[in-house]
């Protein structure tokens, strides 16, 4: 990079925040759920997948816009990329089989199939916390050297940009729930008026019932 002032990637590290969150909710949720209860396990489930689209989408923005860009700039380091490109590929498979055990669990609740699951997300949790540990110490450190502020903005925003707006709203509780005030204050102020006044009135009372839903203090 030239002289120009880094990127500032600290939002990362609060997505990183929530995927560790989320990730240890699912397994301590999956869990704890009855044998033979069909509606825990259909709420469980359609989480799982809501919390695997948004990983996945975070996973593709690094892997098309970030990673190109740090090999072609840091030969030293092409080995720690890759091993990032193959630690995204270990988590994506680990996350489809999660996902095919779903599909017979929310129609049954059976409990074995609930114990190989629950199995099957500490597992997920396990390699999620490397990988992001070891991003977090090798890779945020060679963003902030050799990617512009614009690339970065560009990143950032492929980070938020879902196909589906329903995923926004939710995205931003999950960040907001786990920011500091600081942060929050940040974030919200990034966001357009509109943003912010649907957040206020409408999107943090979703988000809410959703997650006291997830976390066993609702009903389906």
């Amino acid at each position: 990079m030239t002289d120009q002032a880094p990127p500032n990637a600290h939002d990362m590290r609060i997505v990183h925040r929530v995927f560790r969150r989320e990730s240890r909710t699912l397994a301590e949720a999956v869990t704890a759920a009855g044998p033979r209860d069909i509606p825990r396990a259909r709420v469980l489930a359609a989480h799982f997948r809501a919390y695997a689209l948004v990983l996945h989408h975070h996973h593709s923005a690094e892997d098309d816009l970030l990673w190109p860009k740090l090999l072609a700039r840091v030969d030293l380091e092409a080995d720690l990329v890759l091993h990032m490109e193959a630690q995204h590929e270990q988590l994506a498979a680990g996350l489809e089989r999660i996902g095919e055990l779903l599909s017979d669990w929310e129609q049954t609740a059976a409990a074995q199939v609930r114990d190989e699951i629950a199995l099957a997300l500490v597992g997920h949790r396990a390699a999620l916390l490397d990988h992001l540990d070891e991003e977090e110490t090798h890779v945020l450190p060679l963003l902030e050297q050799h990617i512009t502020v614009a690339e970065w903005e560009e990143i950032r925003n492929a980070f938020t940009t879902f196909p589906s707006e329903g995923r926004a709203p939710y995205l931003l509780g999950a960040l907001l729930e786990e920011a500091t005030a600081d942060e929050r204050a940040h974030l919200i102020g990034e966001l357009p008026l509109s943003a912010r006044l649907g957040w206020r009135f409408i999107g943090r009372h979703r988000y809410g019932r959703r997650m006291r839903l997830i976390r066993g203090q609702g009903r389906p």
